[in-house]
């Protein structure tokens, strides 16, 4: 851990690089930087995945099929952070505004020219169960 899955409506698919989004995030992630300077993300656990909705209602109050306000064809974007329980509460906040600031800059061309909302979410916790198969750790383990 950490997961940060994102799911979003699939318009934004002609509008920009969900990609290019996934890769600066997770920068952003290893990046984060604890009150004693530690790296606050291991790479080899820090994962970054998006989804585009395959059905979705956004700002739409249901009459006639079209949204409030006028043309039903609003964007979202839901980022959920799961991280494992042991941080503070001022990394949680410093870790949330710069992912939420990586968001707002990838997507500001875009907020210029359509309605689109965006939410952020940092979950922590520990699981009633977590099970792992990876042969990935090793490759970031110095000997």
């Amino acid at each position: 851990m950490p997961h940060l899955v994102i799911l979003y409506t699939p318009q934004l698919d002609k509008e920009t690089d969900m990609d290019v989004l996934c890769r600066s995030l997770a920068n952003t992630m290893l990046a984060a930087r604890d009150e004693s300077g530690e790296a606050v993300f291991p790479p080899s656990g820090t994962r970054v995945l998006a989804f585009p909705a395959a059905h979705f209602a956004v700002a739409d109050d249901g009459s006639a099929g079209r949204a409030v306000g006028g043309t039903g064809d609003y964007a979202f974007v839901y980022l959920q952070l799961r991280v494992a329980d042991g941080r503070t509460s001022a990394t949680h906040t410093q870790v949330g505004d710069a992912l939420l600031q990586t968001t707002q800059t990838h997507f500001a061309n875009i907020f210029d020219k359509r309605h689109i909302g965006i939410t952020l979410q940092i979950d922590e916790g520990l699981p009633v169960y977590d099970g792992k198969y990876s042969n990935l750790h090793p490759l970031f383990t110095k000997a």
